[in-house]
């Protein structure tokens, strides 16, 4: 025993030990950070005072990613294990979503997503940046009526979508103009919520040295909603990049969480906490991401 102890701690191995040490502590650092932000909100959730109390179907409606409904996430997405370091990169997702009455019978839902980044140094030698990445518009056109089914209802949308070459730095972006379309389905059968969002972007302009933009998106989800607000989920981002060799082309996390929508005073708020790891990942991808999520809802009926 005492012979492993002074190899664990022989002076010619410190500086290695102390590399180590270090990049453990950045690793633990890191995802400490994620669990109090998506903790501290559930704990808080936890403490407060459900709005089953005055609208049971709040919960649905902030489900409903193409709903009757204003809100205002800021979803942090803090991946693990990325590039050759195995370094932890960040993601913090603005993604407000508005209804806009057309008519009597159509909704169009604005979504724009604004991604701020904290992206690590991937590979010896490589430096850390910080910024905006593109930003992404998507228009989603939504019948206000929803379609009967056996239990509840069907709510769907489609429309074009329009990413914008925005980043700060061209590592935290495609350096391209990208467009195309895509389409969301959202059904209610209590207790269950569940569909997807699915979209399809091309490139047409932008710098001519970067790489062209053929990308899918995927979301899958599904909530299964309990007493006071509580629910189980599960949302995974999966992606497919067409330009990309084989091996390479497709994201595929797989994993969920739990949240809970709830009142701060007469302010509704819905906050969950999600963790997941990769079934296929491109070279470099993340070993496992945590997201939390703290939404402000704004009902409009």
């Amino acid at each position: 025993m005492f012979g492993v102890a002074r190899e664990l701690f022989d002076p010619s191995d410190g500086r290695r030990m102390g590399v180590e040490m270090r990049y453990v502590a950045q690793r633990m650092k890191g995802a400490m950070s994620s669990l109090l932000l998506g903790f501290l909100a559930l704990s808080i959730a936890a403490c407060l005072t459900s709005p089953a109390t005055a609208d049971q179907s709040l919960s649905e409606k902030s489900q409903n990613p193409i709903g009757d409904l204003i809100s205002v996430p800021f979803q942090n997405n803090t991946n693990f294990g990325v590039g050759t370091l195995d370094k932890t990169q960040n993601v913090m997702l603005f993604q407000p979503v508005a209804p806009i009455s057309l008519d009597p019978d159509w909704n169009l839902i604005v979504r724009p997503i604004t991604p701020f980044t904290y992206q690590p140094p991937l590979f010896p030698g490589d430096s850390y940046d910080f910024g905006i990445g593109d930003i992404q518009l998507q228009t989603y056109f939504v019948p206000k009526k929803t379609v009967p089914v056996p239990g509840g209802a069907i709510t769907w949308g489609v429309g074009p979508v329009l990413q914008a070459k925005t980043a700060t730095d061209p590592r935290l972006g495609t350096g391209k103009w990208s467009a195309g379309a895509g389409g969301v389905v959202f059904f209610a059968i209590k207790p269950f919520t569940f569909g997807a969002l699915l979209n399809n972007i091309w490139s047409f302009a932008g710098d001519s040295d970067r790489a062209n933009v053929n990308s899918m998106t995927l979301q899958p989800f599904i909530n299964y909603n309990m007493k006071d607000g509580w629910y189980l989920v599960s949302s995974p981002v999966m992606t497919a990049n067409w330009e990309a060799t084989s091996g390479n082309r497709f994201t595929i996390p797989l994993g969920g969480g739990f949240g809970r929508v709830f009142n701060i005073g007469k302010q509704p708020i819905n906050a969950f906490v999600q963790a997941f790891g990769y079934a296929d990942k491109p070279a470099g991808g993340p070993d496992w991401t945590l997201r939390a999520q703290w939404n402000f809802l704004f009902p409009i009926n």
